[in-house]
């Protein structure tokens, strides 16, 4: 009974000697993150960030010329992205391009459920390609098109002598 009771307590020591020094390994990690916490607490300056802004008509005429030509400058390109954004050929890209992803997520999400296993870090990459892909297609289709009609143009008009 003696040689059992001595193993058991060998046992019990074995087993608080390893939770104390599971602890004390607890403590050493905690003050390890804590200095690098404090290294890397330290805000970095943000670097410089440029906004465009829309100079009002009031402060036009107080500005002197070289600030005039700049400021129309500005108004000049955000008229013209704006009218290129409000171009109903751009919103159809933009949609053959949306479509074209959401029907790459579906097909993806369908090989999916039938056992084919990939990340979505994968899917998405496939659905910007698929994306892509019928964006420029329907850019070169409108770009085809009105080559033809401006060839069509030019045989009609030039043709035609008196």
């Amino acid at each position: 009974m003696a040689k059992k009771k001595d193993k058991k307590d060998a046992i019990v020591e074995e087993a608080e000697a390893q939770a104390r020094a599971a602890k004390d390994g607890k403590k050493k990690k905690k003050a390890k993150k804590a200095k690098k916490a404090k290294k890397v607490a330290k805000p970095k300056p943000d670097p410089e960030v440029r906004v465009a802004e829309r100079i009002d008509a009031e402060f036009e005429e107080a500005a002197p010329a070289d600030e005039e030509k700049k400021a129309s400058k500005v108004d000049e390109g955000l008229e013209a992205i704006g009218k290129l954004i409000d171009h109903p050929l751009v919103a159809d890209i933009v949609a053959a391009g949306a479509v074209a992803a959401v029907a790459s997520l579906a097909e993806r999400q369908v090989t999916k459920a039938k056992g084919s296993s990939s990340g979505s870090k994968e899917t998405l990459k496939f659905a910007g390609k698929a994306a892509a892909a019928a964006m420029g297609k329907r850019f070169m289709a409108e770009m085809e098109a009105a080559k033809a009609k401006a060839a069509t143009k030019k045989k009609g008009s030039g043709g035609e002598e008196e």
